[in-house]
């Protein structure tokens, strides 16, 4: 069994993932699963003005049912870059960090790739660099089942599920840009607490895991 914690890919993923990825000094992000729809693998949570936005990363479609992510490649039959960039600008130019991190970030969403796994990977080693958290990233070299990992996040880690299943993920409430209209949003993109705590990033994120 390996003790290293294992990860699927994601897209500027939740609060969440981040308080457990970030608190180790190495990690494995899974490369030889099955796509999954309708996970953080290619979609993230902000919040607007109107409540929960959710930015997706559009994918190309292929014959088959089952597609390793690794082979997964990002579509471009729309600008959903620029679309979310702009969406992003909306929802954060009045936060405290934006303008600094904002060099950082934009360009995510300006570079063309071809692998949704490399977006995603660029993405969170652009968050690490704001925050200068040096987790050194691996891949995994083949697929385990989940009893073969001590610390497996693959599953866990999931918009349809309830963060209360958690037991270990403790929310830490901080200011958000539409906190007073909608009250508090918790597991929110990684953005969404950059772009609000800036350097206090990754205390916030210590907070969140109940040791």
């Amino acid at each position: 069994m390996s003790s290293i914690p294992v990860f699927s890919t994601s897209f500027f993923p939740p609060i969440q993932y981040f308080s457990y990825f970030y608190s180790a000094k190495k990690v494995l992000i899974e490369a030889f699963e099955n796509y999954q729809k309708k996970s953080y693998r290619n979609r993230c949570m902000i919040c607007g003005a109107n409540g929960i936005i959710t930015l997706s990363v559009p994918v190309e479609k292929t014959n088959s049912t089952k597609q390793l992510i690794k082979d997964v490649r990002v579509a471009y039959h729309e600008n959903w870059n620029e679309n979310h960039w702009k969406t992003i600008i909306s929802a954060y130019k009045s936060s405290p960090y934006f303008l600094y991190y904002e060099d950082d970030i934009r360009p995510i969403f300006t570079k063309k790739w071809n692998f949704l796994l490399d977006l995603n990977i660029a993405a969170i080693e652009t968050v690490g660099n704001c925050l200068e958290v040096k987790t050194e990233i691996q891949l995994t070299e083949k697929y385990y089942p989940i009893d073969y990992y001590e610390n497996d996040f693959r599953e866990l880690i999931h918009p349809k599920k309830d963060i209360n299943e958690d037991k270990n993920f403790v929310p830490f409430e901080y200011r958000q840009v539409f906190g007073t209209k909608h009250g508090f949003m918790p597991n929110l993109s990684i953005l969404d607490l950059l772009f609000n705590k800036g350097p206090e990033t990754e205390l916030v994120l210590q907070a969140c895991i109940n040791r």
